[in-house]
Order: C-alpha cells, then sequence, then structure tokens
C-alpha cells in the first residue's frame, strides 16, 4: 500500500522552501525569495504556515535599520521532510 504525503509538504512552494533549508542552516527571506521566484505576499504566508505546524524557526532582526528575517528547520520539520521524501520514493518504486 502506498503511503499518504503529508499535504502541508504536498504544495510545491512550501516542498521548495523546505528542500532549501534541509541543506542549511538557516536562509534568510531574500534568499528564499530569490530562489523560489515566490511573491513577497506568498512566500511570508506559506512561511507562516510551516512555522505554525512548527517545521520552521523564523528569527525577526534588524541589519542597518532594514528588517531581516531568517529561517531554519526545526527537528520536526527536517523529521517531517524525511518521511515525504521516503513516501516519495515508495511511489516511484514500491517494490524496491
Amino acid at each position: 500500500m502506498l503511503p499518504n504525503l503529508n499535504p502541508l509538504l504536498h504544495n510545491q512552494l512550501r516542498l521548495s522552501i523546505v528542500s532549501l533549508l534541509i541543506g542549511l542552516e538557516k536562509a534568510d527571506f531574500n534568499f528564499l525569495l530569490k530562489e523560489t521566484g515566490a511573491s513577497k505576499g506568498n512566500l511570508s504566508v506559506q512561511i507562516n504556515k510551516l512555522r505554525e505546524a512548527e517545521y520552521l524557526t523564523v528569527s525577526k532582526s534588524f541589519v542597518n535599520n532594514y528588517p531581516k528575517t531568517e529561517c531554519a528547520l526545526s527537528p520536526k520539520g527536517i523529521k517531517a521532510f524525511e518521511e515525504y521524501v521516503a513516501g516519495i520514493k515508495k511511489y516511484i518504486d514500491p517494490n524496491p
């Protein structure tokens, strides 16, 4: 039987955010904006959904009077991503 995929991560932009962060300690909003090609508003909404699910930690600060938002995957987010990837692999090759 094929697994159910995590609906929170089964969204292209949220999956992109988590995929980018999995290999990084943290990333700032502008990096995620550039790499995903999302609009500022949509990226912000999707980051908040991931934060509310406790998949991300978000820290806000100021650098030279400019706001800086940084995101990092939480242990819960890492686990969810690993389970999602394992589930996708079962769809690709259900009989390994």
